[in-house]
């Protein structure tokens, strides 16, 4: 088969295209578990390498989070193409306020015209404390990491029981083991399922990317992961892990890294997918490859799904493109840890019933960390007061505004939901 990234024009050269564009940057501060904003924070912003010199100095709001602001990024071309110079810029963030441990950000990663979003949990202060600046690596396109270990797409399920699910569940948390898995001393880290995708994805490809690019590589990225989960794969080796961060057994998650918003909406409206084969229950571990660096006749290349989204190809195309016309996209309709499932349709103005009523419930729950959200009555009536609260949470939690909760609003509104309540009954 012949990668279609092969094909592609030669890069343009910086005297051609120009050096320098922008991209944006939102900065969300938060406490311990990440569900309790920070309001009055400073963020002193700086390029990397270089953190004594401010370039910019920002502050949250009631909700935590800092206006978006325009930084210099490298020339869009440079992501378009595997030849070209780093495409991203890299900024050191240095986050303080009072009662908090300061904490600092080396390497937060900025695309020309794409919008990042970095979070930065604070540890409050102590007199011995224990927070550890993070510092973010290269670009896994742009560094040099190990290629991956061949492995069978679908597991054995044996008569030992090895794979003790009987249907595939999307879980409420992945356990990342930061290194390989043989290397003990590295830190397990509980990241929410969805972030967790949302890292991986930020890490693996760039946001520049077409959107059924970006599609095609996060349904692969989700159904190797749903292929541990359901296989419990580590954990039957006698691991306390889900998966690891390394590139040459699983995908590359940096921890305290920044995303991208146009990744994180396309996680949030798709995350239950995986990747299917006829009869085959298990999601199938869609291996990958950079493609220029590394080639994988049998896998996804990442810069070749890049040429084919550039050609018209959609999501499912260039999957069956890699990995054969017998692969669909399948749903897991059991989501953990989320309270109720989705109604089936988006609920908007004029919308009545219990889960109008249970969605506003939720909202006001979650106005008690997030002031900025307002108190709306809750009736069981979708109306223009709902759909404001709504258009608020939407705006502050990343999501595309428009008042009306659709399947990725649904989910987290129950998600911040769990979050925030979970909180309250610790303290």
């Amino acid at each position: 088969m012949t990668d279609p990234s092969q094909s592609r024009p030669a890069i343009l050269c910086p005297a051609q295209v120009g050096t320098q564009s922008m991209g944006r940057l939102k900065i969300s501060i938060t406490s311990g578990s990440g569900y309790t904003p920070v309001a009055g924070a400073t963020i002193r912003i700086s390029y990397m390498g270089n953190p004594d010199q401010i370039i910019e100095e920002v502050t949250t709001n009631e909700s935590g989070q800092t206006q978006t602001i325009e930084l210099p990024a490298p020339n869009r071309d440079y992501s378009l193409e595997p030849e070209a110079n780093q495409p991203y810029s890299q900024y050191t963030l240095t986050a303080l306020a009072p009662g908090y441990d300061e904490q600092v950000v080396a390497g937060t990663q900025l695309l020309s015209g794409e919008t990042a979003i970095q979070e930065i949990r604070m540890a409050p202060s102590r007199n011995n404390p224990s927070g550890r600046n993070i510092v973010i690596p290269a670009h896994t396109l742009y560094g040099d990491y190990p290629p991956k270990i061949p492995e069978d797409e679908i597991k054995p399920v044996n008569e030992s029981g090895e794979i003790v699910l009987s249907r595939v569940v999307i879980p409420e948390t992945v356990v990342v083991h930061d290194g390989p898995p043989s290397d003990s001393a590295a830190n397990n880290y509980y990241v929410p399922y969805k972030e967790y995708i949302k890292n991986v994805a930020s890490s693996e490809i760039y946001a520049t990317w077409p959107e059924a690019t970006i599609y095609a590589n996060v349904l692969a990225i989700m159904s190797f992961t749903l292929n541990r989960v359901y296989t419990e794969w580590y954990r039957n080796k006698g691991y306390n892990f889900t998966i690891t961060s390394s590139t040459a057994y699983d995908h590359f998650f940096v921890y305290g890294r920044n995303i991208f918003e146009n990744i994180s909406q396309v996680v949030d409206s798709i995350f239950p997918n995986y990747l299917s084969r006829p009869n085959v229950r298990q999601p199938i571990l869609t291996q990958y490859c950079d493609g220029k660096r590394v080639t994988c006749p049998d896998w996804m290349s990442q810069w070749g799904s890049k040429a084919l989204g550039d050609q018209g190809y959609s999501a499912i195309e260039i999957l069956r493109y890699y990995y054969g016309d017998s692969m669909y996209i399948n749903w897991a309709p059991q989501i953990s840890g989320i309270p109720s499932s989705w109604p089936g349709s988006d609920l908007t103005i004029g919308s009545r019933g219990e889960k109008v009523l249970q969605m506003q419930e939720q909202l006001n729950r979650i106005a008690r960390n997030y002031p900025a959200l307002p108190t709306i009555a809750a009736d069981g009536i979708y109306g223009p007061a709902t759909a404001n609260a709504v258009r608020k949470f939407q705006e502050i939690f990343d999501l595309p505004v428009t008042g009306v909760v659709d399947y990725a609003t649904w989910y987290k509104i129950s998600q911040i939901y769990v979050g925030v309540s979970r909180i309250a009954e610790l303290s």
